[in-house]
């Protein structure tokens, strides 16, 4: 079970790193120095951060006594070379993430791109202006954080709707069933008055004929006393 637990783990890690990959590479296909790469980059590094943590965890659990004496000593090197493998990978990713935000970073600050001259860096140095661009990384940094608080809460509202609505569905259906017993019971009741009130109205007519019946022979015998 703990041998199966892992594989799974690791399986989400090579997932992890696959979709980080691809996030690099959508990155580099974009313009320099544009708000959705910016975006993407931020969003690769946490998940980069992600991908070392699962990792460390990964080779914690294989060094572990209880894992590492249920699987075999080349099961055991198996694991261990996919786990390199995979934090080469990672590393590379890193690099070229860095890489290509220095490159980035040196057009910008080279003239790869003609800066304009505005009232944040009026009378500035190069000095200032690498602290001004780190300043402005950082608030954007943090605005893609915000932004991605924002999301979440929205998701988790929606969540909340979403099973408010479901809650409300169950309560409808439960009263349509409870309605169609009700109408059934009454429809029953109908059936069992209908047949009562039929019973009745017999007991009546024969009540009667025998009253008549009373009253016909008590006739006779009077009249013949009389004869």
């Amino acid at each position: 079970m703990a041998s199966d637990s892992w594989t799974k783990e690791f399986q989400e890690a090579a997932r992890l790193a696959d979709d980080i990959e691809g996030r690099i590479a959508e990155k580099n296909g974009l313009a320099p120095h544009s708000s959705e790469g910016t975006r993407i980059v931020s969003a690769t590094r946490r998940k980069l951060t992600m991908l070392n943590t699962k990792l460390d965890r990964l080779e914690s659990l294989l060094q572990s006594g209880p894992l590492k004496a249920t699987i075999s000593e080349k099961e055991f090197n198996r694991r261990q070379e996919m786990l390199l493998n995979i934090r080469f990978k990672s590393k590379q990713m890193a690099a070229s993430l860095s890489s290509s935000q220095s490159a980035n970073r040196a057009n910008l600050m080279e003239g790869g791109i003609a800066p304009v001259e505005t009232s944040r860096t009026k009378g500035m140095d190069n000095s200032g202006l690498v602290n001004l661009q780190r300043q402005i990384m950082r608030e954007q940094d943090q605005d893609l954080e915000g932004l991605e608080e924002t999301v979440l809460s929205s998701k988790h509202i929606a969540l909340a709707v979403n099973e408010e609505l479901d809650l409300h569905t169950r309560l409808l259906d439960d009263m349509d069933q409870s309605a169609d017993v009700t109408n059934n019971k009454l429809l029953a009741a109908q059936r069992r008055l209908g047949f009562l009130n039929k019973n009745a109205g017999q007991g009546w007519s024969l009540l009667t004929m025998i009253i008549l019946m009373v009253v016909i022979v008590v006739l006779v015998l009077v009249l013949f006393k009389l004869l």
